[in-house]
């Protein structure tokens, strides 16, 4: 049976989300064993069966739009999509399209607005994120205020090493002096030239500016969770997890 955590963040009835692990499909090692993607190296057959599980086990009656992931920042409105847009984020009006996201230490962010009408996916590396990803997405929805997130299972702050070069990105990015302020406390200084970064912090940090008050989740760590998660941080040749939201039919 496909194994998901259900996101806890105070939706409205009609919202549907879940996060997969990597428990529960048919995929061989090193994808075992619930791999979603078809671009690591996968049999196609396994990958196809267990999104079909997927779909059947939440209930949907079609596939969620997955994307061509590229690490940009390009949003997708679902009913308008191709068969697989290349896109780093997606968001629907129409009940049973599910936005999804695939991750192996990257961030899922999943959205809703208050009143249940609308839901969003984006996929947010730290490239993404510092270019603009949560902040276009946000901007599909008519009013930010209203809109709640939830940061779904992405590398921990304990473990995320990266250089200096990635914390000059995420500054120059900024959309102000307190959002740089709270970049820079999200850097902890590891060796030599190395920072310790924190994406849960940078993420909220990005959705505040756009007015996002509303934002849950964040306490995962796929790197160091090897039981539940793909991490292409631990082993590069690995699976991919998916985290969906959808509306439900009334």
């Amino acid at each position: 049976m496909t194994s998901v955590i259900t996101p806890n963040w105070p939706t409205p009835g009609n919202i549907g989300a879940a996060i997969t692990t990597r428990q529960g499909g048919c995929s061989r090692a090193p994808f075992d064993s619930n791999n979603l993607a078809l671009h690591v190296g996968d049999a196609e057959t396994a990958v196809q069966s267990n999104r079909k599980r997927l779909a059947e086990s939440l209930g949907l009656s079609q596939q969620p739009l997955w994307l061509n992931q590229v690490h940009g920042t390009e949003v997708i409105y679902v009913p308008e999509a191709s068969a697989v847009p290349t896109a780093d984020a997606s968001f629907t009006d129409r009940p049973e399209q599910a936005c999804a996201i695939m991750t192996a230490d990257c961030l899922p962010v999943l959205f809703c607005d208050q009143q249940g009408t609308q839901v969003a996916a984006a996929h947010a590396g730290w490239r993404g994120l510092c270019h603009g990803i949560l902040r276009k997405t946000v901007a599909s929805f008519a009013r930010p205020d209203q809109v709640m997130a939830y940061l779904g299972p992405a590398i921990g702050p304990q473990v995320f090493e990266v250089g200096a070069e990635v914390l000059e990105a995420f500054v120059q990015g900024a959309q102000g002096a307190q959002q740089i302020e709270a970049i820079q406390t999200a850097f902890l200084p590891s060796q030599q030239g190395k920072y310790l970064a924190d994406l849960y912090a940078l993420a909220r940090a990005e959705l505040t500016g756009c007015g996002v008050s509303a934002i849950y989740g964040g306490d995962y760590c796929t790197l160091t969770d090897s039981s539940r998660f793909y991490s292409y941080r631990r082993e590069a040749k690995t699976g991919r997890m998916a985290s969906l939201v959808w509306l439900k039919n009334s």
